[in-house]
């Protein structure tokens, strides 16, 4: 199938074939081209930091090789899952050419096979996903463009003519031969996960507790497709919320309580204020269309929050100014012009700043003097 593919704010005009190439009757689509050259830049990530988590190149192979095949498994199984009775043939069911993996199943696959292998050869789990995770990240930075040469997860139709451009905006065919402008999703997510990927590269040296740049990747790429997911046209509801979203609000609370038990473990008053502070900051999600309870919860989630960090010193005081700023422009923006513009901005300054307010919370796991070296544990020489 041939797209005409515009981008008119950027004045590119050009027309695409799904088909990247074509081996005698067997096709290969630019979908599964960009995702692989996501995995490949992922590895390439991953054995150049592999040293500085004293990971042997070799065995990392095995994990990239094991945990890439678990994870395409996975993920089309969850996307699958989703909507059993949508093909006609077993064939359809596993042919992913077409588009059709869901990145969560993909997520969960490949964690379980490194824990897998890990086990299997003595490792520390937690040391392989830190060192595997940024380059994860980045993959799924260039895999949603994928999703775009598919036509697929694409937001609402935008009718204001204002704001019908690249990157707001992306053209989409109607099905009648014409195209119609709706919400760039894939490309947020895009831009969102290449900004989480510059963070936890920017972080992965102070983070010395093993486990740690993994529950921040999974907070920040949580939090990002909490927000995102719920502007997409083709989610399956679980309830009230999308089933990806489930997942994301679980994986964000999670990654939480792990970075704020790092910090607070052995001082449980300050724990469970900072647990109490996080819990009340996510909150924030469902409270969107109400200023005045938003404005509360924040302000009971800041209160928590200065309570767990009384005795801290030094610049970590202070941070949460920059989210608390932003945070009161999209709530202030939101109340005062009705559009619907300014409620999305609103929602993503609400996740873009839960990232910022668990890094205030957990300040002291960023400070390489008070989390030792000795706490890392580096994977043994194979025997």
């Amino acid at each position: 199938m041939v797209y005409h593919v515009q981008f008119p704010g950027l004045g590119l005009d050009l027309t695409v074939n799904r088909v990247a190439l074509a081996i005698g009757g067997f096709n290969i689509y630019w979908y599964g081209v960009i995702i692989a050259a996501g995995m490949l830049l992922a590895m390439l990530y991953a054995f150049r930091n592999a040293v500085d988590y004293g990971i042997d190149s070799d065995r990392l192979v095995d994990v990239v090789a094991i945990g890439t095949v678990m994870a395409i498994v996975c993920a089309r199984i969850y996307y699958v899952a989703m909507a059993p009775f949508a093909y006609q043939s077993l064939w359809e069911m596993i042919d992913i050419r077409l588009g059709g993996i869901a990145i969560y199943g993909g997520i969960l696959g490949g964690m379980l096979a490194v824990f897998l292998y890990a086990r299997r050869k003595k490792l520390n789990f937690l040391t392989l996903t830190d060192v595997l995770a940024p380059g994860v990240l980045l993959a799924q930075a260039i895999g949603r463009w994928g999703n775009y040469f598919n036509m697929e997860c694409y937001g609402p139709e935008i009718l204001s003519p204002a704001l019908q451009f690249f990157p707001v905006g992306v053209l989409i065919p109607d099905g009648t031969g014409g195209y119609v402008w709706h919400m760039a999703t894939f490309f947020y997510e895009s831009l969102w996960n290449l900004c989480g990927f510059c963070a936890l590269w920017a972080m992965r040296k102070r983070q010395t507790r093993p486990g740690n740049v993994l529950a921040w990747y999974l907070l920040i790429y949580g939090s990002g497709r909490f927000i995102i997911e719920q502007l997409r046209q083709d989610s399956l509801y679980v309830g009230s919320l999308r089933a990806s979203q489930w997942l994301s609000l679980v994986f964000c609370v999670i990654a939480a309580g792990w970075l704020l038990w790092g910090c607070y473990g052995k001082k449980r008053r300050k724990l469970w204020l900072s647990l109490l502070s996080a819990l009340l900051l996510t909150a924030r999600w469902f409270l969107l269309n109400a200023p005045l309870w938003y404005g509360l919860v924040l302000l009971l989630g800041l209160a928590a929050g200065f309570a767990s960090l009384a005795p801290l010193k030094g610049r970590g005081r202070f941070f949460w100014l920059l989210p608390l700023i932003l945070d009161l422009t999209g709530l202030a923006l939101c109340a005062a012009f009705p559009a619907s513009f300014f409620l999305h901005l609103h929602t993503a300054l609400c996740s873009a700043t839960l990232s910022l307010y668990v890094g205030w919370l957990s300040g002291p796991s960023f400070s390489p003097k008070e989390n030792a070296a000795k706490e890392t544990e580096p994977c043994p020489p194979e025997t």
